[in-house]
This record gives structure tokens, sequence and C-alpha cells, in this order.
């Protein structure tokens, strides 16, 4: 991992909180509501408290529906209300320009560390005092993918060391390795690429999750995961992430924040049980609105050649949910996807991209038609006036036609060896884990298998039925398949009595029984 001081000014954010806590000043550590904000709220808030046990501290994190992403001055004149002289931000204030004036109006010092595009030249930075981003104009720093809990886990790692003497104390580098499980979660639920120092992030961070000492994810952890299995990267994407994510989508992500923060343990339970009911909440939702903008979609014609983009309103989508349900069109369609909330006069919503093309790029040329918008090359938010929809629609659905071809539109799939069925057994596949963590950047290595035969037709599991399980058989060997959201096609899987499959093997221990799984990346069917 590389030293920390190579992002331009965390030096000089971490010099101006130690002076805080030296002098007993509030600071405000203002955050996302997404899991990469609350991992990275966690991350800084233990630090500070790590180095000053009686650090004063404030929490705000903005409601997504009723204040929407970013930094945001009334919430400034809050904090400033309450006490604070600092705020720093943790994944968020990049492009923040109006907000840091207002601080400097309100006599606050302002830190940004945030990880999101950021504006193209030094000048249009926002007036803070310390800008800290790993791909700021004048940076060098050498690895250019840190989420917004990386980025704070660095600034922690800081703190720590100048506050030792160029080296952090034994307990301070005890919390550090606590920590680090946070960075690990954010880094993988913000879709982060697993290459590079992220990978040692994801790697040992997920190693150490069961034995951190931040009491709610050590909680959440075990209510998540299998006593004695062990934690992959990919239960922070699909178990635990989800679960907080839950919060700031259907509710408040205040409470995510609180869940990493407390030692109440009576605190604790209780946060977890509401995240089991609203993350289950949101899967419903997400559900529905999937299926109507699929039906709205293809009305449209927007799954055909020559509309390669998808753009679409509704007044009953919930804010919160739309992110993820265009995640889903993307994988149905395989075309950039816009969903927004119509709310009377404005329309606010999310977008999601393929490989290859960058949506925040192109949200720049329509930002003519746009209030605000911000994100990634891959994933962005976004709000308009409503009667400016149908320009934006158009405009976007120009750029996506010029930039992307037809056989762009063609999701792709990478597969890294052919094999037998039997040659899959446990030894085999488990060394597969030694190229681990996998995720983005680094797929799982995926197996093509021709010609096995259905020996046991699909079943449905899930909440609705989304997902199936079907069991393959060639020669003498038997393996389950899993197919994740591919309830859909149960149907046509009856109807096969033999596959060819691309799949990605792992090791499974149920009921004291070890063996291997398939999980369905695609399949062709041989009647």
């Amino acid at each position: 991992m590389h030293d920390p001081s190579g992002i331009p000014d965390l030096d000089r954010a971490a010099g101006m909180l130690l002076a805080d806590l030296a002098e007993g000043r509030t600071i405000a550590i203002y955050g996302d509501y997404d899991v990469d904000g609350a991992t990275a709220s966690a991350i800084l808030h233990h630090a500070l408290k790590g180095l000053d046990p009686g650090a004063r501290l404030l929490h705000y994190v903005p409601h997504r529906t009723r204040e929407g992403y970013g930094l945001h001055a009334h919430a400034l004149e809050e904090l400033a209300s309450e006490g604070a002289r600092t705020v720093v931000t943790v994944d968020c204030g990049i492009t923040a320009r109006e907000p840091a004036r207002r601080a400097r109006e309100l006599g606050l010092a302002l830190i940004i560390t945030d990880h999101h595009n950021p504006p193209a030249r030094l000048d249009e930075l926002p007036p803070a005092d310390a800008v800290v981003h790993p791909r700021r104009p004048d940076s060098e720093y050498p690895f250019e993918h840190l989420c917004g809990a990386g980025v704070a886990f660095k600034l922690a790692w800081r703190l720590a060391t100048m506050a030792g003497g160029a080296r952090a104390m034994p307990e301070m580098r005890r919390l550090l390795l606590d920590l680090l499980p946070l960075a690990a979660l954010g880094t993988v639920a913000d879709v982060m690429k697993l290459v590079g120092e992220n990978r040692a992030i994801v790697a040992h961070g997920v190693a150490m999750l069961r034995g951190t000492r931040v009491r709610g994810l050590a909680a959440l952890a075990e209510r998540c995961t299998k006593p004695g299995e062990p934690i992959r990267a990919s239960d922070l994407g699909f178990r635990l992430g989800p679960r907080i994510n839950a919060l700031g989508r259907v509710a408040d992500a205040a409470a995510a924040v609180e869940l990493l923060t407390t030692d109440d343990a009576a605190r604790i339970e209780p946060i977890l049980a509401e995240m089991d009911r609203l993350n289950g909440q949101r899967q419903a939702i997400e559900k529905r609105i999937v299926e109507e903008a699929a039906r709205l979609a293809e009305d449209a014609g927007m799954h055909r050649d020559e509309r390669r983009a998808i753009v679409l309103a509704h007044e009953d989508w919930h804010p919160g949910v739309i992110g993820i349900a265009c995640s889903r069109l993307v994988e149905r369609y395989g075309r950039p996807t816009i969903l927004l909330q119509r709310d009377g006069d404005i329309c606010r919503g999310s977008g999601r991209s393929i490989p290859g093309f960058n949506l925040h790029a192109a949200l720049g040329e329509c930002g003519e038609h746009l209030l605000s918008f911000g994100g990634h090359d891959a994933a962005a938010g976004l709000a308009l006036a409503s009667d400016r929809l149908d320009a934006f629609a158009d405009a976007f659905t120009a750029a996506t036609n010029r930039d992307i071809e037809v056989d762009d539109l063609m999701p792709t799939l990478s597969i890294d060896a052919e094999a037998q069925l039997p040659e899959l057994t446990v030894d085999a596949v488990a060394q597969l884990d030694r190229l681990a963590p996998f995720g983005m950047g680094n797929p799982a290595p995926r197996v093509l298998v021709r010609g096995v035969r259905v020996a046991q037709p699909p079943t449905l599991m899930g909440a609705g039925g989304g997902h199936l399980s079907i069991v393959v058989g060639q020669d003498d060997a038997a393996v389950r398949l899993v197919g994740w959201n591919w309830g859909r096609h149960a149907e046509r899987l009856r109807a096969a009595s033999r596959l060819d499959a691309v799949l990605v093997p792992k090791v499974e221990t149920f009921r004291g029984t070890t063996a291997v799984r398939g999980e369905i990346a695609d399949a062709r069917l041989i009647p």
C-alpha cells in the first residue's frame, strides 16, 4: 500500500484535524448516504476517537430523497449553529464550489475528501482549506481507484503516524487493522476495481472482519454469514452491503453510521433488525420498478439497435431504489440506462453504463438540459426539470448512438478455461480461490462445460422465485448450479435435456458436506 502523504492535501488535512483535537474544537464528519459514505464516516470517527476519546464529533448524512447527494449549504449552516468549527467531508464534495464558499462565510474550516470524478483544472476545485483526492489534476499518487472509504482510511493512517511522531503507536496500529474491514466493505460495495492496493485492502479486510472491534460491523457480519466459513468479498457485496444500503435507500442512512460507530450494544440489534426489514422492502420495490421499466422500455423501442440508451421517468418510482433497478436493466438490455422519479417540476434519478462508455462525460455533453449531475464513468446521479426530460432523452440517446456501436450492445463474457464436469473437484476449485479477492477488475474464473445433462429440473429460490437451482451431470459427476436472477428462464431450462454452461465454480459446505457448486454466468440450451 502506498504512502498516504502522496495524496494531495492529505497531510494538510491531517494536521488541521490534529490541531482541532488539541484545541478541543468540534469536528463535523459529513458523509454520503451509501455504504461507501457510511464506512468512510465510521473510519474517520474511530480514528479521531482513537487519538482522543473525548473528541467532540458531529455527524451529518444528507437524506437521499429530501436533500439529495452532496454537500449542502443549509447543512453547513446547521452544523455551524451546533458548534462545529471544522467540517470534513467523506465520499463527497469534490464539485461543491458554492457550499465551500458558504462554509468560508460561516467561518468554518472545510476539508473535502472524495474520490468521485474531479474537475479537470485546479482552479475549478472547491475553495476549501484542504481538498484530498487521489485524482486531482495535480496528483502524482500512483493508484487512482480508491473509494471514499479508502481515502478516509489513508487519512486515518496519516493521522496515526503524525500523532505518533512518524510511526503510529501500538494501539493506533491495532485500531487501523480494526478499521480495514470498513475500508474493504466500502471498496466492494462501491464496485471499485480490485486491483493494486484495493486488493490489499479487501484481502486483509475480509480476513480481519470477524475479529474487528467495530462492534456493529462484527455483529452485521455474524448475522449475514455462516459461522466457521471464510468470509469472501462477494459476502460484502451481496450480504452486508445491501443491508447497509437499504437504510439510505428506503429510510435514513444516519442509522447506518450509528451502527458502525456506536459502542452501545443495546442499539446494535434494533438497527440490524430494521436493516433486515428495510432490505426486504427494498427488494420488493426494486422488482416492481424493474418490471415496469422493462415494459415501458420495450413499448418505446428502447431495446432496439436504433435506440442505444434507456431513459425513463415515473412518478411512483422510489428515488432510493432506481439506481439498483438501472443496473438490472443494463444487465438485461446491455445499454446505458437512466431512470428518474418525476416529482412535480423536477426529475431526479440515477444512471448506469456499460463497459467502454463514459456516462459522466455523456451527461456533461447534455449539461444544458440538467440542473445537476455527478458520479463516475460507470454510474452517476442527476436532476433536471421535468419539462426538459424529452430534450435530455433525445440528447443523451444521440450521444450513445454516436459512441456505441451496435455490436457493443451485446454483453461480452470472458471464459478462462474449458473443462469436463469431473475435473471440477473440490481440490481443483479450492486452488482458484488463491486468485481472490474477486470483483470488479478481477472477476472470478469462468469455466465452460459442454453438453452436460439436466439431471434434475430447475427449482425456484428466493423471494418471489427470482433465482433458480438446477442439477447437471456428466459422466459420474453431478453439480448443483445456481442462477441468480435467472428465475425467468426456468421454463426454458425445463425444456432442455442438455446444456453448454459457463460457470463460476465455488466450494460450498452444507451440513458438514463439502462439494463444488457452480454459479451460472451463461448457458446455451440443447433440446
